[in-house]
C-alpha cells in the first residue's frame, strides 16, 4: 500500500519535535527572524497576486475540480502552477530561513465555492511542502471558526471558539491560514518572534532562561490521551548550529498540573509568566487584520502567533470562517 499523499497527524508531530540541540544559547541569538514590531514596517512581508498570478490559480482550481477527485490523493502534480511556482518557493525560504512570516493577498475566495477554496489551499500546501492532518481523525484543513463550544472544556480545540487565544505554536514546521471570511469585530492575528521574546528573556533573566531548554511537560489534552500520553515532556527551546526553534504553549505547560505528579516551581510559573509578558508587549507584537483572500503562513519555530477574542456578524453566511493548513518542510 502506498503511503499518503500527505503526513498522518501523530508522524507530523514527530517531525516537528525532532528538532536537533547542542546546549543552550547563553548569548543573544542573530537571526533573519529575530525582529520587532517596528522592524516589520517596511511591509516586505506583504504581497498581492497580480491579474496573471490569479488566472492560473483558477486553471489550477479548474483543472482539479474536474478530476472529481479526494483532497487528500491530490499531488503538486495535480495542481500546477509553472509562473507561481517560483514565488511560492520565495515564499517557503521567507518562513523557513528568514523572517519567519509571509502574508499574501489576492487570492479569490469570494467568486469560489467552499470545495474551491478548500482544493486552492491544500494545492498551494503541494507547493510549500507536505501538508500533514489536522488531528487523530484525519481531518486534512482546519475551520477556524466559532461553534459556541466552551473554552473553559480542556477538550476544546481553542480555535473552535470566539475566545481569546494566547500566544502558542503549533506542532508543524509551517501554519498557514486562508480568510474566507473576517468577523463582525476582533478577531485580530497576533505574531512576535520567539527569537527576539529569548533575547530579551535572557537579558532581564539570564538564570531562568536556561530552564526552556529542559522539558516541561505538556498537556496532550484529547490529543494523545487515547495512547495513555496525558502529558509529554517537552523542551520548549532547541538550539544548534546558531539557529533557535521554540515550541511554545504555556496554557498547556501549565494546565499539565492537573495530572497526578505534575507541579511548576515558582521559578517556573515566574519563567512562563515572564515569556508570555514579553510576547504580549507593544515592543514586540504585531497585530494584523486578515481580510478575504488574504494568505498567512508563519513558522512555527522562529514566529508564535495569537489571535483576539471576536464578534461575529449575525447572519451565518457572514461569520468568521478561516482555513487552516499544516506543512512539514
Amino acid at each position: 500500500m502506498s503511503e499518503p499523499a500527505y503526513l498522518p497527524f501523530l508522524q507530523q508531530t514527530m517531525r516537528y519535535f525532532d528538532r536537533p540541540h547542542d546546549g543552550p544559547a547563553r548569548s543573544p541569538v542573530a537571526s533573519p527572524a529575530a525582529w520587532k514590531r517596528r522592524d516589520l514596517d517596511d511591509g516586505a512581508w506583504r504581497v498581492r497576486l497580480d491579474a496573471g498570478e490569479v488566472d492560473e490559480l483558477r486553471r489550477a482550481v479548474d483543472a482539479w475540480t474536474e478530476k472529481s477527485l479526494p483532497l487528500g490523493s491530490m499531488t503538486p502534480a495535480d495542481f500546477a502552477l509553472p509562473t507561481l511556482g517560483a514565488k511560492i518557493r520565495q515564499w517557503r525560504n521567507e518562513v523557513s530561513t528568514g523572517r519567519g512570516l509571509q502574508v499574501i493577498g489576492g487570492v479569490p475566495v469570494q467568486a469560489w465555492s467552499p470545495d474551491e477554496a478548500s482544493a486552492f489551499f491544500w494545492g498551494l500546501g503541494q507547493h510549500l511542502g507536505r501538508p500533514g492532518a489536522q488531528n487523530r481523525r484525519g481531518d486534512l484543513l482546519g475551520h477556524v471558526r466559532d461553534t459556541g463550544a466552551d473554552r473553559t472544556d480542556r477538550y476544546v480545540r481553542q480555535y473552535l471558539t470566539n475566545q481569546n487565544i494566547p500566544f502558542h505554536c503549533d506542532a508543524a514546521d509551517m501554519v498557514g491560514l486562508l480568510c474566507l471570511q473576517p468577523a463582525q469585530s476582533g478577531g485580530m492575528s497576533r505574531i512576535a518572534s520567539s527569537v527576539s521574546v529569548y533575547n530579551e528573556l535572557l537579558r532581564r533573566r539570564p538564570d531562568l532562561a536556561p530552564r526552556l531548554f529542559e522539558p516541561f511537560m505538556l498537556d496532550t489534552r484529547d490529543e494523545a490521551e487515547a495512547n495513555g500520553m496525558r502529558v509529554l515532556p517537552i523542551p520548549p527551546c532547541r538550539y544548534s548550529g546558531g539557529v533557535l526553534r521554540t515550541f511554545w504553549h504555556s496554557e498547556y505547560l501549565r494546565t499539565s498540573q492537573r495530572h497526578e505528579g505534575v507541579r511548576l516551581t515558582d521559578a517556573e510559573n515566574a519563567l512562563l509568566d515572564l515569556y508570555d509578558e514579553i510576547s504580549d508587549s507593544p515592543e514586540f507584537r504585531v497585530d494584523m487584520s486578515l481580510e478575504p483572500g488574504d494568505v498567512q503562513l508563519l513558522s512555527n519555530h522562529t514566529v508564535i502567533h495569537a489571535r483576539t477574542a471576536y464578534a461575529d456578524h449575525p447572519q451565518e453566511h457572514r461569520k468568521r470562517h478561516l482555513l487552516r493548513l499544516w506543512i512539514t518542510f
